[in-house]
């Protein structure tokens, strides 16, 4: 469904050059959802919005639903269905006048528009708003109708930019069940861009983690995981430094990584090995603070890649 190769953004801001996508790899099958996950700024957007001719490759080529990027962007847009991450709608117009105008934009006769809009409410729980003013919809709502307007035209593609930022976790929840049926039920391909581990872990069928511009680690969300094998024991101590040079050369210790007042070791298995750990910190005098023991996580992976948490992150 998707295919792309070498593709590349540079912006040119206050006399600078920013790389904002550094020569991306990429494909996508039909009927998979894929997430690109990375931190703010990281480039998911940027190679979306590429991919959704909204923006123009500085370097690259892409094949999307059949459609070649750069020849025929029309073809791309009539197979796509595309979800921002800030919406479109309009608060003053009501819900089924928003669809159907939406689905008229495609060519679709007011008839069978109204048709459409009225499946897509009864499958994304707006089935009796569609006389309601978008202004008076809860925040959930809005997000339901925003991916509504999105596959108006039954597209063959739906790209979804941060589905669910801004909600709470309960209406966030109910969302993802929406997005999964979207797939199940039509067979549809979804490509979504997140910085939420859990939607990610939850949704994708595939993830490509996406750090400064590039793709730096791809696979199913138990493949990722089981590229840090073993358990993983977090240390809070008061000399993170000395305690680092201690245990790196441990044999029991097979990755040792510094976030903030923290250490990070990957082991065999945590059970056994975290006790010796802290009788070595402790014989040297460094001060244990807390003890942490855990199954690796998206969150691990992310920072075995790229040397800081997702979580922990800055937005750009």
């Amino acid at each position: 469904m998707i295919e792309a190769r070498g593709l590349a953004r540079t912006f040119r801001t206050r006399g600078k050059v920013v790389e904002a996508v550094r020569g991306i790899d990429l494909q996508v099958d039909a009927g998979e959802i894929v997430g690109l996950l990375g931190p703010n700024g990281a480039g998911k957007t940027t190679t979306q919005r590429m991919l959704a001719t909204l923006l123009e490759p500085t370097a690259g080529q892409a094949t999307v639903a059949g459609c070649d990027l750069r020849r025929d962007p029309i073809g791309v847009r009539r197979q796509l269905g595309y979800v921002s991450q800030t919406g479109g709608t309009n608060p003053a117009a009501r819900v089924d006048d928003e669809l159907v105008t939406q689905a008229q934009l495609y060519g679709m006769s007011r008839r069978a528009a109204a048709a459409r809009a009225h499946e897509l409410r009864a499958a994304l729980d707006l089935a009796e708003l569609g006389d309601r003013l978008i202004r008076t919809l809860s925040g959930g709502q809005r997000r339901r109708l925003d991916i509504a307007l999105g596959l108006m035209h039954d597209p063959r593609l739906v790209f979804l930019d941060e589905p669910s930022t801004g909600l709470d976790p309960q209406t966030r929840a109910n969302l993802w069940s929406h997005i999964r049926a979207l797939r199940d039920r039509r067979g549809g391909t979804i490509l979504l861009t997140t910085h939420y581990l859990e939607e990610a872990d939850a949704l994708c069928d595939r993830i490509l983690i996406i750090d400064a511009g590039r793709i730096v680690a791809s696979g199913t969300p138990a493949e990722l995981k089981r590229r840090i094998a073993g358990d993983l024991v977090t240390f809070e101590v008061d000399d993170v430094g000395r305690a680092s040079e201690l245990l790196r050369h441990r044999p029991d210790a097979r990755d040792v990584t510094v976030v903030d007042r923290r250490l990070r070791i990957t082991v065999e298995s945590g059970e056994t090995c975290a006790l010796p750990l802290m009788r070595a910190l402790d014989a040297a005098g460094v001060r244990v603070g807390s003890l942490h023991i855990a199954q690796p996580s998206l969150d691990d992976v992310f920072l075995t890649l790229t040397g800081r948490s997702l979580r922990d992150a800055p937005a750009a």
